[in-house]
C-alpha cells in the first residue's frame, strides 16, 4: 500500500474513532465504523484484486462519521429514508475529499471517489458496480442478521421483497459471491427465494452486467 493511501486510511479511523456506538473485531472493541470500514476493505480486496486506490478509498470511507447525520433527523418512512441518505453521501463524499486533498490526490482522482459514494452511475459504471456488490455481501454477510431483529415484525413476504431490491443493485458476480458465504441457513434460504423472485430481472440484467 502506497504512503498516501495508508494516510488516507489513517484519517478514515482518526474521524470514525468518536463513533459512539461499538463493535468487537477480532476480540478488540473498536467504533462502529472503524469495523465497518475494515470489512469493506477486506471483502474489497477479495472480490476486486486490483481494484485502483479510488474505489479503495471510497469502499473504506463511505460511511465516515456517518454518525454526524443521525437517522432520526429526517421524518419516517421511504421518503425521509431516501433524504437521510442522499445527505450522508453528501457528508461523506465532502469529508472525503478534504481528506484525499490534504494527501496530494488530483481534482480527478477526488472526483471519481465522490462520484462513487454518492452512488452515482450505479449500472453504468464497473467502479460504482464493485463498490455496490462490495456494499451488499458486506451486509450479508455481517448485518443482514441485526437487521432481520430490528425488522422481525416484517412477514416473510416484506423480507424477501427486501432482500430482492438489495439483488436487483447488485451484478452476477455480487450474487455469487454473497451465495458462497458461510451463511446460517435462515438467511440463504431467503436469499434463494429472492433470487427466483426476481429472476426474469436478474436475467435481463446478466447479459449488460459489467464485472471484472
Amino acid at each position: 500500500m502506497c504512503e498516501r493511501l495508508e494516510k488516507v486510511f489513517a484519517e478514515i479511523d482518526a474521524a470514525n474513532a468518536e463513533d459512539p456506538r461499538r463493535e468487537v473485531l477480532n476480540g478488540e472493541e473498536l467504533p462502529f465504523e472503524v469495523v465497518y470500514s475494515r470489512r469493506m476493505l477486506e471483502r474489497l480486496e477479495k472480490m476486486y484484486r486490483n481494484a485502483p486506490e479510488t474505489l479503495k478509498i471510497a469502499a473504506y470511507g463511505q460511511h465516515v462519521r456517518r454518525f454526524d447525520i443521525p437517522r432520526s433527523d429526517f421524518p419516517e418512512g421511504r421518503k425521509g429514508y431516501n433524504q437521510w441518505r442522499k445527505a450522508c453521501r453528501e457528508h461523506h463524499a465532502r469529508l472525503l475529499g478534504e481528506i484525499m486533498r490534504r494527501h496530494g490526490y488530483s481534482d480527478e482522482e477526488i472526483a471519481e471517489v465522490q462520484k462513487l459514494v454518492r452512488k452515482e452511475q450505479l449500472k453504468k459504471d464497473r467502479l460504482s458496480q464493485a463498490l455496490e456488490n462490495v456494499v451488499d455481501v458486506v451486509f450479508v454477510e455481517h448485518y443482514l442478521e441485526s437487521f432481520l431483529r430490528k425488522y422481525a415484525h416484517y412477514d416473510e413476504d416484506k423480507r424477501i421483497d427486501i432482500v430482492a431490491k438489495t439483488l436487483l443493485k447488485m451484478s452476477p458476480k455480487g450474487h455469487r459471491e454473497a451465495l458462497s458465504l458461510d451463511l446460517p441457513e435462515e438467511h440463504r434460504r431467503l436469499i434463494e427465494k429472492a433470487i427466483e423472485r426476481v429472476k426474469p430481472q436478474l436475467e435481463r440484467m446478466e447479459s449488460a452486467a459489467l464485472d471484472w
